[in-house]
């Protein structure tokens, strides 16, 4: 199996729904815990805001990143630094509620800092479980 690219990846996400109550009710409780916070930020959802950072993807952006051309899609799930986003692909990709709750329960236990909530997720839901989801999904 081939690796999938930033590219295919925003494709996929293209045709995600962007409705996503777990990651909602997440997303406010980092608010009141002040781990997050969506004040100010460009993107209506995180479906936007996903499509947003992988259409400058081979590039600086928004972001400054280093340029990651050739790099997988499982690289950048694993570089995320937005919680909210990483929960919404899985949501949106259609990983299970119950793997969904234990995600949430899990960075919801961790430190108050949005790397650990992005590790616990990621530890609860690896790329895998995303990419075994998107797969299913017409690319095109």
């Amino acid at each position: 199996m081939t690796e999938m690219s930033p590219r295919v990846l925003s494709q996929k996400i293209r045709k995600l729904r962007v409705k996503s109550p777990i990651t909602a009710s997440y997303g406010r409780e980092l608010i009141a815990l002040g781990v997050w916070h969506d004040e100010g930020v460009w993107y209506t959802s995180q479906k936007e805001h996903w499509l947003g950072w992988l259409s400058e993807y081979d590039g600086p952006g928004a972001y400054d990143r280093k340029n990651w051309k050739g790099r997988s899609a499982e690289f950048t799930y694993n570089h995320i630094g937005c919680p909210p986003m990483l929960l919404w692909l899985a949501e949106a990709a259609g990983v299970s509620k119950t793997k969904l709750l234990a995600a949430k329960r899990s960075a919801l236990s961790a430190r108050r800092n949005r790397a650990t909530h992005c590790a616990m997720i990621r530890r609860t839901i690896p790329w895998s479980a995303i990419e075994e989801r998107l797969l299913g999904i017409d690319a095109n």
